[in-house]
């Protein structure tokens, strides 16, 4: 179909709902939110002309791919962000809060989307990035073959028990305020390839934006050692200007942990 003039409700009711009407009530409304989420993206910011939409269900499980032949979202987030690396933007993406049109867009669709299906994947040049339910974590992969525009894949169990209200609850720092305010962070997507995560310019890299959260867990699973002025930046700089963001660290070796610990007590190097 023709992007130009497309509105996301119509095509959910022209092209998918009706495939899906004898979902229970929770799976569909997430398929709903998901599905319109991906293809207004597509629609206000892929700048492509044309739009593929492809549904396949079983007895188990519903699978929808979205898929424009436009510029590609990480590039376009590269280039908005001024960033060094289009997988940086897979990093900025997987904190939530991120849109290139903020008068239009909160940024927070293809946060939650990835939050609310079973399995969510994004395949745009040639950056890969991918969440699964259940996990707090995300994968970024390159792949050999480069993706022109952007493609979205979508998997969902017929059968989910998972609610919007759950999403939306598992973000809110506090149990009566549904707002996103807590995120959280897998701070390997900092690296830059072999890298070691060392340098106060690599926690500013992780820590951009971090300040519109009050909760912001920095999850430290797959990240061997960090350098102390990368820790003195994130726990003792960043803590001490933002007071009103909580940093919680999560799965760090004991080495980083005493690292952090030192941070916090202003005893980290204070080099550059």
């Amino acid at each position: 179909m023709q992007l130009p003039n497309l509105e996301e409700d119509e095509v959910w009711r022209t092209n998918v709902a009706s495939t899906l009407a004898d979902l229970q009530p929770n799976v569909l409304e997430l398929w709903h939110y998901g599905f319109t989420e991906m293809v207004n993206n597509a629609i206000d910011h892929s700048a492509g002309s044309r739009l593929i939409i492809v549904v396949k269900r079983n007895a188990a499980v519903t699978n929808i791919a979205v898929l424009d032949d436009g510029v590609g979202i990480f590039r376009k987030i590269k280039e908005a962000e001024k960033l060094e690396d289009e997988r940086h933007a897979v990093l900025e993406l997987a904190k939530g809060k991120l849109t290139t049109d903020p008068d239009r867009h909160t940024g927070e669709g293809i946060f939650f989307t990835s939050r609310v299906m079973d399995d969510f994947e994004i395949l745009s040049g040639d950056v890969y990035f991918t969440h699964e339910a259940e996990k707090d974590e995300d994968w970024i992969l390159e792949v050999e073959k480069p993706r022109q525009g952007t493609s979205v894949f979508m998997g969902l169990d017929n059968f989910s028990e998972r609610s919007m209200k759950d999403v939306f609850s598992h973000f809110a720092s506090d149990s009566d305020d549904y707002g996103f305010t807590k995120t959280v962070v897998p701070v390997r997507m900092a690296k830059h390839g072999a890298e070691q995560l060392i340098s106060r310019s690599q926690a500013k890299r992780l820590l951009a934006r971090l300040d519109r959260f009050r909760t912001v867990i920095l999850d430290f699973e797959g990240v061997d050692m960090i350098g102390r002025s990368f820790a003195d930046e994130i726990f003792r700089v960043f803590a001490r200007a933002h007071p009103d963001t909580l940093i919680l660290p999560i799965k760090a070796s004991n080495g980083i942990a005493s690292l952090i610990q030192s941070a916090r007590a202003g005893g980290a190097s204070n080099s550059p």
